[in-house]
């Protein structure tokens, strides 16, 4: 089923037409938005899903539909291990920066303080504005929130709901909000970069990739520091979520609230629980992760092709990404203690290509020729497809109270994470 070959088609196809097109800059007022290729790939994804769209069941079955959601993990390896291969080379500029990098993570502080008065005292929300405005609602973030009050209470809803949210546009209005942040020239751009480490995989591609777009001279830099932020964010942000920020959330909400206990009907009527589910990692079966991650790579070397190197310049590079990223599933899925995939896999790109490993110097020369955000857009055409039914029908029943809240979420978050970050730069 992973292996579908019309699914790894559309989305290679979406990609290269999503490339094509490029990056398109439009003056808003002092700043400019960019919209990304990875933009086009996920509304043409969108377009294409029958689970919104029944008549494009004929091009897109629902069983292709329902294959690309486990392919989205995967496709997102290659881009991880590409994102570490620009810490290795910058180790000793992020080292300098290390209290930045570091305690910028307190920045998320600011989603609940941007976000939670607004949701209590305006949106009139209950305790489901905890689950959705102390954190970012990354997967780690749902597991709290489970463990702590379980899903099927207003708490899980809320931050169901910003997870759906940013799966639909968290990625989008990152892209939109960086780019536009960084040409109005308020920020250090490495603060914003930094910023960029606290979102998912897709939200960091986006926001560094926005601001690389609007500052080329300083891509690999600003990549560089991004990539860093969010490795140290899958380290320390669970911890701070869990013993900072969710603590400080319940204290808000109490201030703002006055001490009463709003439960507003719609988090009483309506059951999330389904949604979380307990995937199989893909470092459990590696033969077939193997074989898959191979299909996953060539879409990316395809993509490739428009904006990055040709197919035979960008071979090599995209052969040490393939063998970066199952090199990372294999220490996963046997060291002695667990830290996700994404994690080892970025620890694996970032050894093999600091100053001193043998060689370094050539892997990272085959790597130039493999864009970023080209081997990225593929990603977002699997997540537009992969949408099914019951995050449509999740997305209409938490409603516009939670659309709002999530883009304050998403906007304290970034803004707190890059004043934290200018501080301490």
């Amino acid at each position: 089923m992973l292996l579908d070959w019309r699914l790894h088609s559309i989305v290679a196809v979406a990609a290269l037409i999503s490339e094509a097109i490029g990056i398109i800059k439009i003056p808003l007022g002092p700043g400019t938005l960019l919209l990304l290729p990875l933009f086009y790939a996920f509304i043409i994804g969108l377009l294409l899903n029958p689970h919104l769209f029944s008549a494009t069941s004929r091009l897109v079955p629902v069983k292709v539909s329902e294959a690309a959601a486990p392919v989205i993990l995967l496709s997102i390896m290659p881009f991880i291990a590409r994102f570490g291969s620009t810490i290795g080379p910058a180790i000793e500029q992020i080292l300098s920066a290390g209290p930045a990098l570091i305690l910028q993570e307190l920045g998320n502080l600011g989603t609940m303080l941007v976000a939670m008065p607004f949701a209590v005292l305006v949106l009139k929300m209950g305790r489901e504005a905890i689950g959705a405005t102390y954190s970012i609602a990354r997967e780690p973030n749902i597991a709290i929130i489970s463990d702590k009050y379980g899903l099927k209470g207003p708490e899980g809803v809320g931050v169901m709901g910003v997870y759906v949210v940013g799966t639909m546009f968290g990625t989008l209005w990152f892209a939109l909000m960086a780019g536009y942040l960084t040409t109005l020239d308020i920020f250090d751009p490495r603060a914003l970069a930094m910023a960029c480490g606290v979102g998912s995989g897709s939200m960091v591609a986006a926001c560094s990739g926005a601001i690389a777009g609007a500052l080329p001279e300083l891509r690999d830099e600003l990549l560089a520091f991004a990539g860093a932020s969010n490795l140290l964010t899958y380290a320390t942000g669970l911890y701070i979520s869990l013993f900072i920020a969710l603590p400080v959330a319940e204290r808000v909400f109490k201030w703002c609230s006055g001490r009463r206990e709003m439960r507003s009907a719609g988090a009483k009527a309506t059951d999330f629980s389904a949604t979380v589910s307990d995937a199989e990692r893909p470092e459990r079966h590696l033969g077939q992760t193997a074989i898959v991650m191979a299909v996953v790579c060539v879409v990316g070397w395809i993509s490739n092709t428009i904006n990055g190197g040709s197919l035979l310049v960008a071979l090599p590079g995209m052969m040490i990404l393939y063998a970066m990223t199952m090199l990372g599933l294999v220490v996963t899925r046997f060291a002695p203690f667990y830290l996700p995939g994404v994690a080892w896999v970025s620890l694996v790109s970032i050894v093999v290509t600091l100053p001193w490993f043998p060689g370094n110097a050539w892997i990272v020369e085959q790597l130039q020729s493999v864009s970023f955000l080209a081997i990225v857009t593929p990603v977002l055409a699997y997540a537009g497809l992969a949408l099914s039914p019951r995050e449509f029908t999740m997305f209409r029943q938490v409603g516009w109270k939670l659309v709002i809240v999530s883009l304050l979420v998403f906007t304290g978050t970034f803004i707190g994470s890059a004043v934290v970050a200018q501080a301490l730069l």
